[in-house]
């Protein structure tokens, strides 16, 4: 029997990459060639985004293509986007499967059922009902890999659509995370960057309570131990859930860079309440004179949101 070919192409952040590289192993196993996706394939699969204005954009420009060089080609789309707008994108013609966040890892079973000519097959369900954790890390992409140790957001910041494509926050626990990272060590990676919705929230179990009664701090101080680890970086963690025992950790580490990604959205207070963000601009600024009182040299990465409706000039200066 011949093998089929698959492709994958990844929209959007570090926790997609961290999944699409995790299904696409999970194919290989199943016995499918992976291709790039410049190629002809059997298979296409696109992890999409939602957190952009040009997701949808983005997806049917990709459809587009492979309808062109490969018409027969079987098109499944999965990701946030696909999760918020199913029937939006199982209207694109030319796509075959959409996959919500529930059934996303279920993926071999659903090609193995997929018959081309078929009208698109939406799988999803509520994302109240998304519940379980699975774990994810991308190998062989790039020099170092993305793990995931959480997913979903309990956070409602006004101009965010995460917690309706992902669903409640939930982790993996330290144990599985060690395991992992372990694994990553033995294949001769030297540097991992933590990944999640919500890297700080670390510790509620896979249905989304906190069973393990684990945190984000006692997780590093964990990995910190890995042998064969050279180096952690931490994607991305919320200002409020950035305690000092975790900077004062960082900055003794050996291990863990000295950087940190802290999202600010706005530096007026004001907007930061529209927003209904869970920390104010004094909380921030004291977090940034903590790091860099301990970490001179340390890299601060921030996120901004101009434009927010209702911003004047003087809340955006």
């Amino acid at each position: 029997m011949q093998q089929r070919s698959i492709a994958f192409h990844t929209l959007g952040c570090k926790l997609n990459f961290s999944e699409t590289s995790t299904l696409s192993r999970m194919l290989e196993q199943e016995g499918f060639v992976k291709k790039d996706f410049d190629d002809v394939a059997d298979v296409y699969v696109i992890n999409t985004c939602s957190v952009t204005d040009n997701a949808d954009k983005e997806c049917r420009y990709l459809v587009r293509r492979i309808q062109r060089k490969a018409p027969e080609s079987f098109v499944v789309i999965t990701g946030c986007y696909a999760q918020l707008k199913p029937k939006e994108i199982a209207e694109i013609p030319g796509v075959d499967l959409v996959l919500g966040a529930s059934e996303k890892f279920n993926l071999v079973k659903h090609i193995s059922e997929l018959a081309k000519g078929d009208s698109a097959k939406i799988c999803s369900c509520d994302i109240e009902d998304v519940s379980g954790f699975t774990a994810s890390f991308s190998m062989n992409d790039r020099t170092r890999t993305f793990l995931k140790v959480q997913d979903g957001c309990d956070y409602n910041c006004s101009f965010c659509t995460i917690p309706m494509a992902r669903g409640k926050s939930r982790s993996d626990s330290i144990e599985n995370v060690v395991a992992h990272a372990n694994a990553i060590a033995a294949s001769a990676v030297k540097e991992i960057v933590l990944t999640g919705v919500n890297l700080g929230d670390f510790g509620k179990g896979n249905d989304g309570n906190n069973k393990y009664e684990e945190d984000f701090f006692q997780l590093i101080k964990a990995l910190d131990t890995v042998e064969g680890i050279e180096r952690y970086r931490i994607s991305s963690i919320e200002p409020n859930l950035l305690t000092n025992e975790i900077i004062e950790f960082v900055s003794k580490s050996n291990k863990f860079m000295p950087h940190f990604h802290i999202p600010l959205q706005s530096g007026s207070n004001k907007i930061l309440g529209l927003m209904r963000r869970r920390y104010k601009r004094e909380l921030y600024a004291e977090k940034v004179e903590t790091i860099k009182k301990l970490m001179p040299h340390c890299a601060i990465g921030v996120d901004v949101i101009v434009g927010f409706p209702g911003e004047t000039d003087e809340d955006f200066k």
